[in-house]
């Protein structure tokens, strides 16, 4: 069917956006698709559609991570590819961002990328296997406004490029995705604090965030996952360590 036949793909935060566009396409090049996320009716939905297996899970709890990474082991067998893509966002004036936003947006962006990546490596080490995170342009550059976020993705960041290096000659590769603002429920979101930060309309807010990248528009959850996929390729296995991102020229 494609490179990934009979292959096994791990995705957090794999009910939408981004993680649900990685399924569909991991799943139409052969891979068998586990998904894990905190809500039970984007999982199951998903699941249906790419023949997976729907996991609830809240992440940022280690013990909950490793019974559903038992569960999907069970299910489909050691892992191939892991995709740690769950992850939330916030944006205040950091003089009024509470500690409580601070834990829960480092619990979930980063913490939870720790004990991913933990529990995942006993399968990993071996030529052709993939962890990829899904970070953020805000992980390569500073960022009002968001603090606990921008933090919490070059940490993201960080933490592939070590890895990187620590298991390089396992075979394993380690990269970070780093797109901008993505058509997902997350900038749902944003527009919606935009808006009642602002008073414009929910749509006026996310045009202002489509401005703000590099092509004028908001990058499409299947744009990310084509690179996720193409990181998850045989001929990927030179690519470690990297930053790849999807942007329309942010960054550039």
């Amino acid at each position: 069917m494609g490179f990934a036949d009979g292959r096994h793909a791990l995705i957090t935060g794999g009910g939408t956006g981004i993680g649900a566009a990685a399924a569909r396409a991991l799943a139409a090049e052969g891979a068998k698709v586990s998904l894990l996320g905190r809500r039970h009716e984007p999982l199951d939905a998903i699941a249906a559609e790419t023949g997976g297996r729907a996991i609830p899970c809240d992440v940022t709890d280690r013990s909950a991570q490793e019974r559903a990474f038992a569960e999907a082991r069970d299910a489909f067998g050691p892992f191939d590819f892991v995709i740690l893509n769950a992850g939330i966002g916030d944006s205040r004036p950091f003089g009024r961002t509470s500690r409580d936003s601070w834990d829960a947006i480092i619990a979930t962006n980063l913490t939870a990328l720790f004990d991913g990546a933990q529990l995942a490596l006993p399968d990993l080490q071996v030529t052709g296997k993939r962890l990829i995170i899904v970070a953020s342009v805000a992980g390569l550059k500073g960022g009002a406004m968001a603090a606990p976020y921008v933090a919490s993705k070059h940490g993201a960041v960080g933490l592939a490029r070590s890895l990187a290096l620590e298991f390089a000659r396992t075979g394993l590769t380690v990269n970070a995705i780093c797109p901008s603002f993505v058509d997902t429920p997350m900038v749902d979101e944003s527009a919606e604090r935009i808006a009642r930060a602002t008073g414009k309309s929910v749509d006026e807010a996310r045009a202002l965030l489509a401005k703000t990248n590099g092509n004028g528009r908001l990058i499409t959850p299947e744009e990310v996952a084509r690179s996720i996929v193409n990181l998850c390729h045989p001929d990927s296995g030179g690519v470690n360590g990297a930053c790849v991102t999807v942007d329309g020229g942010t960054s550039a």
